[in-house]
């Protein structure tokens, strides 16, 4: 049981003087030590021609100039003569009035630019230009307020009457969330469910005239397949859709994915912040998959983004609409966070899920798990994510039990328990 029963270096250089080579005075540092010969006879001779054939040259340009007839001047003249302005008395405008009387110097002009040709990726496909526009009006903003802050991500309407597809993983220790739609008006929006194992959530909004996507068979997807991976970019500077495009680099199948065998699409396109949980676009303008994580590319800096394919996504949707939850799924009973490393450091916490709420009812709650406890091991595993615990308890059913290590700061010192597990969606908060 987890019950608290105490009271909440260089060395030392030294230069070294260069040693000049003593020369007579008046001799050259070119290492000759005999003195130079006499040419003073000859560079006198020279200095006068060049005088006298500078004199010649002068007058003939004189000349010239003054009878005005360049035309006739010796060809290999053609070209020297600089002819100066003749100050005639008359005001001139300084240089910056005369810039400022040329045309187009003071004004920034805009050519005609002929329309864009359209981007198809793939050939019987849609353009990109097409995809975006038909395919943006159905992705939208979403926004949780959670206790370390606000959380950013994105998701698509899947029908008129309200409903929205997202990640579960931004909607994660939210106690309110909000949706912003095509238009730019935002609504509150309520949870119906959520999976934290396929990262996938369902939302709904009172909304009205709002745009469905088209959703496409994810089955036919294929390595090679163009592809756009579309999102909102809430929480940044920019308002409106994002849009990057890439192909289907990977069909990663039974891959172990947060804790759960489940298949796997993989993009060259780059995801950006707050995009997750946005649509993952075919060539014809169909939703095949819902954006889920990003990759990093050590060779470039880029992110790609992994996505859950719509055939999957469809099963788990279809629970959470009938049900709230996904039957089977394991619960620890709790809602946990990651701290802000100087929120750790500050308080003198471990690594490990801050708990956030405690569910009524819980096996967590039986066992004394209580808020501001720190989950350091579950089955001997350190968790210091979300998906470590999911990964922890994977291959568990509800009603088994695990025994959970805990940090609790009120008495500074380690809990071991056991705690029972639930069925994840049953427990009340």
């Amino acid at each position: 049981m987890f019950h608290d029963d105490r009271n909440p270096l260089e060395p030392e250089y030294t230069p070294v003087n260069p040693v000049r080579e003593e020369r007579y005075s008046g001799f050259y540092e070119t290492g000759n030590i005999r003195p130079p010969k006499n040419r003073s006879g000859a560079l006198a001779a020279v200095l006068l021609a060049c005088i006298f054939c500078g004199g010649l040259l002068g007058s003939v340009l004189i000349s010239v100039n003054q009878a005005g007839a360049r035309d006739t001047l010796p060809q290999s003249l053609e070209g020297s003569v600089v002819h100066l302005p003749v100050d005639t008395g008359e005001t001139r405008a300084t240089e910056p009035q005369a810039a400022a009387n040329r045309t187009g110097d003071t004004t920034l002009l805009i050519s005609d630019t002929p329309e864009a040709i359209p981007n198809v990726p793939q050939e019987g496909g849609l353009s990109l230009q097409e995809i975006y526009r038909a395919v943006s009006p159905s992705v939208v903003g979403v926004e949780a307020s959670v206790s370390s802050g606000t959380s950013y991500g994105s998701g698509v309407i899947m029908s008129q009457s309200g409903y929205v597809i997202t990640n579960a993983s931004v909607l994660s220790g939210a106690y309110s969330v909000r949706v912003t739609v095509y238009t730019g008006r935002e609504y509150e929006a309520r949870v119906v469910g959520s999976d934290e194992y396929t990262d996938l959530a369902v939302l709904y909004i009172e909304a009205k005239g709002l745009t469905a996507a088209e959703f496409g068979d994810s089955g036919q997807v294929q390595v090679g397949d163009a592809v756009a991976v579309m999102g909102d970019l809430a929480g940044t500077t920019l308002q409106g859709g994002s849009m990057t495009d890439g192909i289907i680099s990977a069909v990663n199948e039974n891959v172990n994915y947060r804790g759960t065998k489940m298949t796997l699409l993989q993009t060259t396109a780059s995801l950006a912040d707050g995009c997750t949980g946005g649509p993952v676009v075919n060539c014809y303008g169909q939703v095949v998959g819902i954006s889920s994580a990003r990759m990093s590319d050590d060779c470039t800096g880029q992110s790609r983004a992994i996505a859950i394919p719509i055939n999957t996504a469809k099963e788990v949707v279809d629970q959470l609409l009938s049900l709230g939850y996904v039957p089977g799924r394991p619960d620890l009973g709790v809602e946990t966070t990651v701290l802000d490393y100087q929120y750790q450091l500050f308080y003198g916490l471990p690594d490990g899920l801050y708990v956030t709420r405690v569910k009524r009812g819980s096996g967590a709650q039986a066992a004394g798990v209580q808020a501001g406890d720190v989950i350091m091991y579950v089955n001997d595993l350190p968790v210091c994510a979300q998906e470590d615990l999911l990964e922890a308890l994977s291959g568990f059913s509800p009603g088994d039990q695990v025994s959970v290590v805990i940090y609790r700061a009120s008495a500074k010192q380690n809990f071991t328990g056991m705690i029972t597990l639930q069925e994840a969606g049953t427990g009340e908060s």
